[in-house]
């Protein structure tokens, strides 16, 4: 490396430091991924929904259940062109035994399905277009039941927020947020200030990837493979974790609190791809 670009990265670094800091939004200048330690162990590219692999999370069955500003139902996501759509619509008639109103969805990998998936420490990564609405979170997470467990501590699960999606009213709306979240959901109830990133382009219109690694130390979150930061927080998570994706509607009792509870335009997240890979090293033990 030479001194122009020592000197570069240095006060990128120092940028870096005081936009996380403030909560300004960012663009990544880290370090790239380096892919080739890895070997990939998960791949679904949506040629299909497989229902074996994914299942409804916060929903079960074909019953809807409410989530924010929605009813969720499992049935809502649909695959088009080798993409899996997850929208956000009013359905007038209602779905599975729940009645008019918005409809959202979120599906998760975790083994109360045949061939659900977890793992333990590698890279994950999502490929997709960002939803537009300024009251809804597209999101690509992780989690395991250890986030609930009031120990004081993440090491035995973290939810990993690889991204959420909730910038679109800001006025540089072409961000995202990640975070961690430990110790259940109540009164000790543990978060990360969520770090805030810009995305070149238009997230909302382009593909970009979204993917953490993680490893006994540390994670080291990414946007198209470069890294944003990379923490220890909380302690980092020693158990196997699954994946989540999902597009949820902000309100309360499945009404939303940004939009009117009537038809209205439906909201798209579009994924292309998950992938998790894990490191050759581990593999080879």
């Amino acid at each position: 490396m030479d001194i122009v670009t020592k000197i570069t990265a240095f006060f990128m670094s120092i940028i870096a430091f005081f936009c996380s800091i403030f909560g300004i939004p960012y663009y990544p200048s880290g370090e790239e991924l380096d892919i080739s330690k890895f070997e990939l162990t998960f791949e679904d590219d949506f040629d299909y929904l497989d229902y074996s692999v994914w299942s409804g999370h916060y929903c079960y069955g074909d019953v809807s259940t409410i989530r924010g500003g929605a009813y969720l139902n499992k049935y809502i996501p649909y695959v088009e062109d080798g993409n899996l759509i997850m929208p956000i619509k009013y359905l007038p008639d209602g779905m599975g035994g729940t009645g008019a109103g918005w409809y959202s969805s979120g599906l998760d990998t975790d083994d109360d399905v045949i061939n659900g998936f977890s793992q333990c420490f590698g890279y994950f990564e999502c490929r997709c277009i960002l939803p537009k609405g300024v009251d809804v979170c597209g999101a690509f997470w992780m989690m395991n039941e250890g986030v609930f467990n009031v120990d004081g501590s993440g090491k035995d699960g973290t939810e990993i927020d690889i991204f959420e999606s909730d910038r679109y009213g800001d006025i540089r709306n072409n961000a995202i947020t990640s975070n961690l979240h430990y110790d259940g959901y109540d009164e000790a109830h543990q978060t990360m200030r969520a770090k805030k990133f810009l995305i070149r382009g238009n997230p909302y219109e382009e593909y970009n990837t979204y993917g953490v690694e993680w490893n006994e130390k540390e994670y080291i979150f990414y946007i198209n493979r470069v890294e944003t930061f990379r923490t220890s927080w909380g302690g980092v998570s020693q158990n196997p974790q699954y994946m989540i994706l999902s597009n949820f509607l902000a309100g309360e009792n499945a009404i939303p609190s940004g939009r009117e509870n009537a038809p209205g335009e439906e909201c798209q997240m579009i994924v292309d791809y998950v992938r998790a890979y894990q490191y050759k090293d581990l593999l080879n033990n």
